[in-house]
């Protein structure tokens, strides 16, 4: 009831707003202008762009401004575009490597993979469960003249919906507060498939009137609930293959489990202020501000992850219990100084940060299992020290940071640099190399289970990754990238869901292309990729050709161009391999080599439209599922979703 509270408080909030929206004459459709475009960002070290299209003669499109964690600024886009259609899902992210479980709110299968994080903390794991999580990357803060509401609707499977609202305000110049809460609940086709998920977000970034004291801040409080039912048993898969009619009310098909679930619950405190020695604003001359700036960060979370089962199930073993109730807390705490220069000494920005760190995971016993002690708990320190540096000179950008473990209980480091080329409009070229050594996430070096084939605590190495990619960018041309990984001591879980590491190279090549076609009012947008896995392709299983092709018609609609319209099919096909098997008990992926899905399409028709402020989606999934069913798997036991009308919007208000 609390977090429905919190809800309708942000709903009575968005009211004034609506009543209160002004916009002038000059205000127009900016597709062209703001559609997914970077205004100023890490890499190049830009300024703002200048644009002045007027919203009431007194603020301007470039005046609402999102600002992400690395500081990169982009400003509050209510274009509609192809864009938006791609990002239109309840992870608001482009899903094109990802295959998603059939209710909204379960997790993805993977169709490829990225490794070119810098992070050398390894996480608290389940790793299935942090598609709709929101990390401290993923926090953005604001810069607004007037109140600003962005409300978010998507109807889900059944019963249920997912909603996200935003407000954020300037309270004055210098200080801007925002607050935001995304409700997601799905019954899904499917029995014990329910999804129940609670993420709120608060805010607020400070920067004083001479520019000396800057800060951030944000609390994110996240719960995610999923009902598990461990997927279709043998009989109903052959059921569910043939569409057998007394089987299209997908409820009478049977499940694996009828009465597990489980829980992912997060509280996390972030802290970031710093002050300018000195401080001297752009000018003539510079062209850039110029400071020298001392600082501290702050970060604590805590997680903590449940797995219960009203009976034990045989699929996972024999059990101690006869009912399941395993829970896993992990603790974080991190502390660090900087200092940071930005001047044209430097040619951009050069940044030092050490850092303390404690963690702590785990259980409250510990057990003694065939000759073998498995500790309650891992806990340690770690010291850190991190330096970034950006760089710009005229049509070239380098960025670069290093980081490495001093000293503590746990061992890493990491060096990525990325150059960057930009030729006027034409396109931007850019090289990154990445070499990382990373301890393996914590569910792969303890687990304690009331299943007895479910409690470990093997000797792990570090990963070393090895990450080299290409990548070109040009609306004229195309945009494509190459990806070559070497991975040391890949970390996967067997077949028996046990934690292994790949005793040779991994070598792993990504390709991706993507290119639009326009022609009047008609257009072609296409992304095609290939992979190969040239050593190791018996433990990391990826499709070798994926691609995704939308044609669509946009157009004004009416006198007075009041409805701008996008309507158009999006076919999307993956040769078929051997995808990983879901665990709910462990909330990860696993090998399996015994089922391939794939080389079939998936086809969704789609109809957008823009009316003001207001983007409204609707859309038809699986549309081939009607003439040719019963072979739409996502793993060898989780069946894609059926034929499905989905629809929603995505609204703004400015005051």
């Amino acid at each position: 009831m609390r977090n429905y509270s919190i809800l309708l408080f942000l709903l009575m909030l968005s009211f004034p707003v609506l009543a209160q929206v002004k916009l002038g004459e000059k205000a127009v459709r900016t597709d062209a202008l703001t559609s997914g475009r970077m205004l100023n960002d890490s890499i190049n070290n830009g300024t703002m762009d200048e644009v002045t299209i007027e919203l009431d003669g007194k603020t301007h499109y470039t005046d609402y401004r999102i600002i992400s964690f690395l500081k990169d600024t982009t400003i509050v886009d209510t274009t509609l575009s192809i864009q938006k259609e791609r990002v239109y899902n309840y992870i608001r992210k482009n899903n094109f490597e990802l295959l998603p479980l059939h209710n909204v709110g379960q997790t993805f299968n993977r169709l490829a993979y990225d490794f070119s994080s810098s992070d050398i903390f390894p996480e608290i794991g389940v790793k299935a469960k942090q598609f709709n999580f929101f990390k401290t990357e993923d926090i953005d803060y604001y810069r607004v003249p007037t109140p600003t509401t962005e409300l978010f609707f998507h109807t889900a499977i059944q019963q249920g919906h997912v909603l996200n609202s935003l407000l954020t305000a300037n309270v004055n110049p210098q200080l801007n507060i925002s607050v935001a809460y995304k409700g997601l609940r799905s019954l899904g086709n499917y029995r014990n498939a329910l999804s129940s998920h609670q993420n709120f977000r608060l805010t607020a970034s400070y920067t004083g009137k001479s520019n000396r004291y800057v800060m951030r801040t944000h609390y994110a409080g996240q719960n995610l609930l999923n009902q598990e039912n461990g997927g279709l048993t043998i009989e109903s898969l052959a059921y569910y293959a043939i569409d057998d009619e007394e089987f299209q009310d997908r409820e009478r098909l049977e499940t694996q489990f009828i009465d597990a679930e489980s829980r992912l619950k997060t509280r996390r405190y972030y802290l970031e202020h710093g002050y300018n020695l000195w401080y001297h604003p752009k000018d003539s001359v510079q062209k850039q501000e110029s400071y020298l700036q001392i600082g501290q960060e702050f970060v604590h979370k805590r997680e903590f992850y449940t797995f219960s089962q009203g009976r034990a199930n045989a699929l996972f073993g024999t059990s101690y219990q006869t009912a399941v109730s395993d829970s896993t807390a992990f603790f974080r705490t991190d502390h660090g100084a900087f200092v940071e220069l930005k001047t044209p000494w430097v040619l951009g920005k050069l940044r030092a940060k050490a850092q303390y760190s404690t963690f702590d995971y785990g259980y409250n016993s510990v057990l003694f299992l065939d000759n073998q002690t498995i500790p309650a708990r891992l806990n340690g320190h770690n010291i850190t020290f991190h330096t970034r540096w950006d760089a710009s000179f005229k049509t070239f950008s380098l960025q670069s940071e290093a980081g490495q473990v001093l000293e503590g209980d746990l061992k890493g480091h990491y060096l990525k640099s990325t150059a960057i080329f930009s030729k006027d409009s034409l396109f931007t070229l850019k090289a990154t190399l990445l070499i990382k050594s990373q301890a393996p996430n914590f569910t792969s070096q303890l687990y304690q289970s009331a299943y007895v084939n479910y409690n470990w605590a093997p000797q792990l190495e570090n990963e070393h990754t090895r990450f080299l990619g290409f990548e070109l960018i040009s609306d004229k041309l195309l945009d494509a990238e190459v990806n070559l990984i070497q991975k040391d001591f890949y970390t996967y879980f067997d077949e028996s869901s046990y934690p292994q590491q790949y005793g040779n190279i991994l070598t792993y090549l990504k390709v991706k292309a993507h290119k639009e076609l326009k022609w009047r009012k008609w257009a072609l947008d296409n992304t095609a990729m290939y992979q190969k896995v040239t050593q190791g392709d018996d433990v990391f299983h990826v499709p070798e050709f994926v691609t995704e092709h939308t044609l669509y018609f946009s157009s004004d609609v009416f006198k007075r161009k009041p409805l701008y319209l996008q309507t158009g099919i999006t076919l999307k096909y993956f040769t078929e391999y051997y995808a990983d098997e879901f665990n709910p008990l462990i909330n990860e992926f696993v090998l399996q080599n015994q089922t391939q899905i794939g080389n079939y399409p998936l086809l969704e028709f789609f109809a957008n439209a823009r009316v003001q402020r207001a983007r409204l989606f609707f859309k038809l999934e699986n549309l081939n599922s009607l003439w040719d069913p019963g072979k739409y798997l996502v793993t060898p036991t989780q069946p894609y979703r059926d034929f499905t009308i989905r629809f929603g919007m995505v609204w703004n208000f400015f005051i």
